[in-house]
């Protein structure tokens, strides 16, 4: 063999060992990348279970299920979606057209939805500072209306109130959290406010004590803070007198029903006229009246 020979074969080998040397080389690399996205991976499902169980402590017990439920998957989704996307990385598979995609799609869909997010964005935020509950009688102040009436559901777009008339009203969460809430149910006792017209003949000591002897015969109306009467103003038919007393907040209405019916009854019993409204016409000057005949109308 030449030395010609020898120089090629071991070139030969050298090229065949660099090959094989590369060969694992990248190999090796792949199987590093492969580990690194599974430890990454890993580390992704780790973090998003951590999240899970973070909502479950903290979010759960202070919503209603339904609503955590949405709120669990939208969130623990975003985490794994981006996380995987992430790890993916750096075995070069690139995901920037999906993600482009994926953004102009949910600007249109946020455009057209614009309305339903914002109202579930505040009904997630009407679960967490909790203002009412289902079962509280409640009176909602908006810019454009009020009403009043007992919280029967809430849910993630709306809430849904029975008027006292029986009325079914259904609030956007958008705008009932814009708007000013009375709940009643929130305290215990509430003060009762109600205007009782008197004549102007009538005693207004008698009326007193005898709104505050009926206001004493109902068992709901309490003792401490004391029921209040006094002159309220002079109206133009009858002295009005501003009755104040505190009831039980889960029975103040029917409270107050019964309470008009005893003050009522019990003025009629001690003489206490309850006037309508009247206008008394009084003529400075004598009225002359004349009598026409028939006989000077034909003329």
């Amino acid at each position: 063999m030449s030395t010609t020979d020898l120089i090629n074969s071991s070139e030969g080998i050298n090229a065949t060992l660099n090959a094989i040397i590369a060969s694992a080389t990248d190999t090796w690399n792949m199987v590093l990348k492969l580990l690194g996205v599974s430890v990454s991976v890993a580390i992704v499902v780790a973090i998003t279970l951590a999240i899970r169980a973070f909502l479950r402590k903290t979010l759960k017990p202070r919503v209603a299920l339904h609503v955590y439920n949405v709120i669990e998957k939208v969130i623990v989704y975003a985490v794994l979606i981006l996380g995987i996307i992430a790890a993916l990385a750096p075995l070069g598979i690139n995901l920037t057209g999906l993600l482009v995609a994926g953004g102009v799609a949910g600007i249109i869909i946020g455009f057209a939805s614009q309305t339903v997010f914002s109202n579930f964005l505040s009904g997630i935020f009407l679960y967490i500072e909790r203002p009412i509950k289902v079962g509280d009688s409640v009176i909602i102040n908006a810019q454009d209306s009020s009403i009043a009436g007992m919280v029967i559901d809430i849910d993630a777009i709306s809430t849904k109130i029975r008027s006292w008339d029986g009325h079914i009203v259904r609030i956007p969460n958008d705008k009932l959290f814009s708007s000013t809430i009375i709940n009643v149910s929130k305290v215990a006792t509430v003060r009762v406010v109600v205007d009782v017209g008197i004549s102007y003949k009538s005693d207004v000591v008698k009326a007193r004590e005898a709104i505050l002897e009926a206001l004493n015969e109902h068992p709901y109306v309490l003792v401490n803070p004391q029921p209040e009467v006094y002159i309220k103003e002079f109206g133009n038919s009858a002295i009005v007198l501003r009755v104040r007393f505190w009831a039980p907040s889960k029975v103040w209405y029917e409270t107050r029903k019964v309470c008009l019916e005893l003050i009522r009854d019990r003025l009629k019993k001690v003489g206490v006229e309850i006037p309508f409204p009247q206008l008394d016409l009084h003529v400075k000057e004598p009225i002359s009246i004349v009598e026409v005949s028939s006989d000077s109308s034909k003329a």
